[in-house]
């Protein structure tokens, strides 16, 4: 008999494919298993090409963003210890996202090191919660407190930087604010891989580390763990993931929140398996906001972000109902 780990691997397995065969067929071009099979891999077809070209790029950048963005939240909680506690929210992504709007009006030459950029905006960004938030120790009231102020900052200057701009990098700013994934290209696709994959394989090298982080610090020092490199270590991989599914498709909030918890639920809390269940939830929850923005008011679209941003406040505020304790440590 299947254990539940592997049941809950298999059937989210299963949803994602599902959903990816949804996801190519939302459009005005309809096609069938069979028929993107053959036009893939065996013979020239017309439909399969505009597909290849314009709605794969999009659906494989919400996948690994997804998949980066709720990896980042997995090991954000356990740095942190808080299971509140999200890139978006606590504003690692917006710290990233101003820092990408300012390096494409300041340097728009050096448009190709955004991803850069943005990783520096979303160091800044934790570095403030941290130093803000410490009082002999790091409290999750308070770094639920300073996160969102922080949060509110890099926001605020974000949105001035649209009233600002020229044309061309309003529209780069707005993608960043509203999370565009329209007219990406297999160039966004291989810049976000390569950022992904590493930072992904090198959270999954952190897992038994996070596990430790889970005991009291005079615990994990006993057991010879420098507690402080650990938390500095993991938490710029988190902030790498954050920043660079920020800069490619801009501010989603509440994906390392949601589907962290929902991971804990189904597979428990073993930070070995927690991360990549977590990626593939991940991944599955931004393409399915994606596609249902697309389908809820076609043939307009609406942002996944406004999606998550709908379904993730209301389950913020669900978890703060149901976990004083959380929030009153």
């Amino acid at each position: 008999m299947l254990s539940r780990r592997w049941l809950s691997f298999i059937v989210v397995s299963v949803l994602l494919a599902g959903l990816f065969f949804w996801a190519v067929n939302t459009g005005g071009i309809k096609i069938s298993v069979l028929a993107l099979y053959k036009g893939l891999f065996i013979e020239y077809n017309r439909d399969v090409e505009i597909i290849f070209d314009l709605r794969f790029p999009r659906i494989f950048i919400a996948l690994m963003a997804g998949g980066a963005l709720a990896v980042s939240g997995v090991l954000l909680q356990a740095v942190m210890k808080n299971p509140l506690a999200d890139p978006g929210i606590i504003g690692i992504s917006a710290g990233a996202g101003f820092f990408s709007a300012a390096a494409v009006m300041l340097f728009p030459a050096l448009f190709f090191f955004i991803p850069m950029f943005a990783f520096a905006g979303g160091m800044v960004a934790c570095l403030l919660v941290y130093t803000l938030s410490w009082k002999s120790g790091l409290s999750p009231l308070r770094i639920i407190l300073v996160g969102i102020a922080i949060n509110a900052v890099f926001t605020g200057l974000l949105s001035a930087l649209q009233y600002i701009g020229g044309s061309s990098s309003r529209n780069m700013i707005n993608s960043i604010v509203n999370a565009g994934m329209t007219m990406k290209t297999w160039a966004d696709v291989r810049m976000l891989t390569g950022y992904v994959l590493f930072g992904v394989t090198a959270s999954l090298f952190a897992a038994g580390k996070c596990n430790l982080l889970a005991l009291e610090d005079k615990t994990v020092r006993n057991l010879g763990v420098n507690v402080n490199a650990v938390r500095i270590i993991i938490s710029a991989i988190a902030v790498l993931l954050a920043s660079i599914a920020t800069a490619v498709v801009g501010t989603i909030s509440f994906v390392g929140l949601i589907v962290p918890h929902i991971a804990r639920l189904l597979i428990g809390r073993d930070h070995k398996v927690l991360l990549p269940f977590s990626c593939l939830l991940g991944s599955f929850t931004v393409l399915f906001a994606d596609t249902v923005g697309r389908t809820i008011a076609y043939p307009f679209e609406i942002p996944a972000a406004i999606v998550m941003a709908v379904v993730g406040g209301v389950f913020f505020i669900f978890l703060l109902r149901r976990s004083e304790r959380i929030y009153g440590g």
